[in-house]
């Protein structure tokens, strides 16, 4: 286990920008969003979002109506689009089942329903947890592959999977809901930045922070 999480997200917050994590406070999309962002860059996404926008709106009824043809043709630019519009239709079904109702769903424990999204076809670990952070107000760590290549940089020998690292991090009982958010989201933007070479990490402020393991 990692000790000193808190540590490192201080070093994060004092050195980064606050700032929104997704351009719409539109859950809906952000659900669509989510699944449709999986190996693709965001803007072939933003031109599926779009689409989707023009034709029927983020109203949950309507996708969870839509006939999976037009779904697929309107996502098209994201790639992967039969397997991805799959996916949407199975989680808009899976919503039904709660009436579309995001407040009742956020009302289920955390295990109960991280199971439950990981049951749904075309849901793997990653989007489940964005999904319980970003829609559902659940606090876990999103372990991706940014995160994995900066616990690596950060003295971590091993080689790590999204399950490993994420087992490794236990955060703080009062962590909060936008600290999990900021967390990712600084993750994130710094291997972006500090991920391009060694020359770049070692121009990070995290170059000189050492975990303590235990």
């Amino acid at each position: 286990m990692i000790e000193n999480i808190d540590k490192l997200y201080e070093r994060l917050e004092a050195n980064m920008d606050n700032r929104v994590w997704w351009d719409t406070e539109n859950p809906w999309e952000i659900v669509v969003g989510a699944i449709l962002v999986q190996n693709t860059n965001w803007k072939n996404v933003d031109y599926s979002l779009d689409n989707i926008r023009e034709a029927i709106g983020f109203i949950p009824e309507k996708l969870a109506a839509i006939d999976i043809l037009e779904l697929q043709e309107l996502i098209r630019p994201s790639g992967f689009y039969k397997n991805k519009s799959r996916a949407l239709k199975e989680i808009f079904a899976w919503f039904e089942t709660y009436n579309f109702d995001i407040t009742a769903i956020e009302q289920k424990d955390l295990p109960s329903l991280r199971d439950e999204l990981l049951s749904i076809r075309g849901i793997g670990q990653e989007t489940a947890d964005v999904l319980l952070i970003f829609v559902f107000n659940k606090v876990i760590f999103i372990a991706d592959r940014y995160a994995q290549r900066i616990f690596n940089q950060l003295g971590l020998e091993e080689t790590l999977n999204y399950s490993k690292l994420q087992a490794m991090i236990k955060l703080p009982n009062d962590f909060t809901n936008q600290q999990a958010q900021n967390f990712h989201g600084w993750l994130v933007d710094y291997g972006q930045i500090h991920l391009k070479s060694e020359e770049a990490w070692e121009a990070g402020f995290l170059s000189d922070f050492e975990l303590e393991l235990v």
